[in-house]
């Protein structure tokens, strides 16, 4: 996909994550109907209507450009590219009336190798009314201004997320890490929303963020915005449904989360 359509996509997408933002915030204090909940998750009727706001916005500009999203899948699953949807990254936070929550949008395309990679990332947060871009190769943006990691480069200076994934097998993974690594920081930080964490990375206000298992929804726009910033996203593929597991940093710090 050439400059010029990337740049399209890229106002496309930050019109679609802003109207899905405003019913959002629309609903922030309204009772949410529940479709399905489990332990550990929660699935809103209104994560299924913000991804249909979403969905109508960019297939109207880009039709043969398939869509896959935490809510469903459309079009093509083989297309030379795709948009990657989460339309409420943090639903518990918004069901329980925590303005921690985003709209992460993604655009990939296929490289040489048949790869999905994402080249055009926004995130949006309503509640802040902050809007991070970025385009493959190009700075990332806050609200139009350019972003950087940080440069702090000890641990025991640092601010770093972590992330208790859905399943029992991930937690059981996460705590002794998490008991390891509380010490050996500054501070920690569980927001609940894995894309504002993968941002906040990439604007210094985090050093790092960890996750087990993390869906690819989750992920995609953030990650690019990160490496757009500076910042360096490890992530490995863990199953066949798009979960990964993950280390963020500001790239000067992930050996030294990985000894932990």
């Amino acid at each position: 996909m050439k400059l010029t359509e990337q740049k399209k996509a890229l106002k496309i997408a930050t019109q679609a994550a802003a109207a899905a933002g405003e019913v959002m915030r629309k609903n922030h204090r309204a009772v949410k109907k529940i479709n399905d909940e489990t332990q550990h998750d929660i699935k809103l009727e209104l994560d299924v209507r913000c991804q249909k706001i979403i969905e109508r916005a960019l297939i109207v500009s880009f039709p043969e450009v398939a869509v896959l999203g935490e809510e469903g899948v459309a079009g093509d699953p083989n297309a030379q590219c795709r948009w990657v949807i989460d339309p409420i990254d943090g639903t518990v936070n918004f069901t329980y009336g925590i303005p921690h929550c985003c709209v992460s949008i993604a655009l990939q395309s296929r490289d040489k190798t048949g790869k999905y990679q994402t080249i055009v990332g926004v995130v949006y947060d309503p509640f802040c009314n902050e809007m991070w871009t970025a385009i493959r190769g190009e700075p990332a943006k806050l609200n139009g201004k350019n972003i950087k990691v940080s440069s702090r480069k000890k641990l025991n200076e640092a601010i770093v997320s972590i992330g208790f994934a859905k399943s029992k097998e991930t937690m059981e993974q996460t705590l002794p890490y998490f008991n390891r690594l509380v010490p050996r920081i500054r501070k920690i930080r569980m927001m609940g929303a894995a894309a504002l964490s993968l941002v906040y990375v990439a604007s210094g206000r985090f050093d790092g963020y960890v996750e087990k298992g993390i869906r690819l929804w989750d992920i995609a726009a953030g990650g690019l915005i990160l490496e757009c910033a500076g910042g360096e996203f490890w992530h490995e593929l863990v199953d066949k449904n798009e979960t990964y597991r993950m280390i963020a940093t500001n790239g000067l710090l992930r050996k030294q989360l990985e000894k932990v």
